[in-house]
């Protein structure tokens, strides 16, 4: 997400860098790349205007015009800005009220509404440790009831089960009574949507609303549809009494205007960002800051070690940082855990977007480290090898090339390169290993701390 939004930006803020000084001809200049970039962005116009003004409004006065890094304060104003923009802090889930505590989940259809349901059960479960209950009051598509009902098997939580012949309220009265009967911490219900708005949703969408009384109604909303995701947000929050917002799909989303729009045009905070298809570790909380800081391609090293700290193992990553110190080396079988748990992560584009000056590299370098499937070819490949061969590379000759890519329905230009990049990166962490540091010393950073540092306006 932003990808199109932090290469432009990148940009403008490098050439304010090389200014000594700024006076208002160059503070308008930027002013206008920036309000380009926005508006390319499919950030809603009124937004645009707004933002600008508040900008410049600072960017004209003296702290700026007399710093001796007059650039940096400049960007600080616009991180500040933005920040401010999407809602100055993490609005976190209001789950104070007496149990079962009610989460409805509204859009349209297509939105991720079901997958959301699903994702948000596993957060609230794993992170949260609550007692979770889903329910589905979609009786228009018996599909819909059917794949929660899956995805509550996969990710360990109970489902209410429902028959398509009955009314969604009904069905949301029964649910909560067995969530109190069972003593459960939060139910979730899953509503109904529509290919667009329309009267008869709405009053659904209300009656569920009357009947449950939810502490959060959230509305599930498609990142990609951009100023349309922004225009049905003001539709529901006039009908339905909206306690925040849910943007799904996001790592298809290079603009990223319905992230900077939504907050200022509902004037409801953006509680969480789905990722990816996948239910596990597919939702993550927004963080303003955070993604002010991804947007002007500083990155979110905060964001990153809490996601290592809780996807890595730290016993088997310090025993691989014991192992390089003692010179064993590291090998295939160590090379294929790394992909294992970049996959865990959500692989590269996960990762990419919370690293610094990622947004400077090239469209298609980007692109071919985001490639996933490039991830799982090497996987294939290292699971072809026997288990002599994975530990002792070096006995990898031109026979045992050829049958590998044919166990791994690759080829031995592939098979040939995966060894090559696994000799450099060999080279690279014995050298990481004579020192300090390294991901030991990343699993033991405090992200708490980190963030009081303050950010490097460079």
């Amino acid at each position: 997400m932003f990808d199109n939004l932090t290469q432009k930006l990148t940009q403008t803020f490098k050439n304010l860098r090389g200014q000594g000084r700024l006076s208002e001809e160059n503070i308008s200049e930027a002013l206008r790349e920036v309000r380009l970039a926005l508006l390319e962005a499919d950030v809603a116009l009124p937004v645009v205007k707004d933002f600008i003004g508040r900008v410049k409004a600072k960017a004209m006065g003296e702290e700026v015009t007399r710093s001796l890094t007059p650039g940096q304060v400049f960007i600080k104003i616009v991180h500040d800005e933005l920040v401010h923009l999407m809602g100055d802090h993490n609005d976190r889930l209001d789950l104070s009220a007496r149990p079962p505590a009610v989460i409805l989940l509204a859009g349209l259809q297509g939105s991720g509404k079901t997958t959301t349901s699903a994702k948000l059960a596993l957060w609230l479960q794993e992170k949260e440790k609550k007692r979770v209950l889903l329910v589905s009051t979609d009786v228009y598509r018996p599909a819909a009831m059917e794949q929660l009902a899956h995805l509550g098997r996969d990710i360990g939580v109970d489902v209410y089960p429902t028959r398509a012949n009955e009314r969604p309220v009904d069905i949301a009265r029964r649910a909560l009574e067995e969530a109190r009967r069972r003593n459960d911490d939060v139910l979730i219900v899953d509503t109904a949507g529509r290919l667009h708005i329309d009267s008869e949703m709405m009053a659904e969408a209300q009656e569920l609303a009357r009947a449950v009384n939810p502490v959060e109604l959230l509305f599930v909303v498609d990142a990609m549809t951009g100023q349309d995701a922004v225009n049905t947000a003001k539709a529901f929050d006039a009908a339905l009494p909206l306690t925040g917002v849910i943007l799904t799909k996001t790592d298809g989303d290079a603009r990223g205007g319905a992230a900077l729009s939504v907050r200022a045009v509902t004037g409801k905070p953006i509680k969480f960002l789905g990722v990816g298809e996948k239910v596990r570790k597919g939702l993550e909380p927004f963080h303003p800051e955070r993604m002010a800081s991804r947007i002007l391609g500083m990155g979110d090293i905060v964001s990153l070690v809490e996601q290592v700290q809780q996807e890595v193992d730290e016993d088997q990553a310090r025993r691989m940082a014991d192992k390089l110190r003692k010179g064993k080396g590291f090998d295939l079988e160590d090379f294929r855990e790394q992909l294992r748990q970049l996959d865990r992560m959500g692989g590269m584009a996960s990762l990419m977007d919370k690293l610094p000056g990622m947004g400077e590299l090239p469209a298609e370098v980007q692109g071919q480290l985001q490639d996933n499937k490039q991830f799982r070819r090497l996987e294939a490949i290292i699971n072809s090898m026997t288990a002599e061969e994975r530990r002792h590379p070096d006995i990898i000759k031109a026979s045992r090339r050829r049958r590998i890519a044919l166990g791994s329905g690759t080829n031995v230009p592939e098979v040939n390169r995966l060894l090559k990049q696994f000799e450099q990166m060999q080279k690279m962490l014995k050298k990481m290993g004579k020192g300090k540091g390294g991901l030991s010393r990343l699993l033991g950073m405090n992200p708490k701390a980190m963030m009081k540092g303050g950010l490097p306006f460079r």
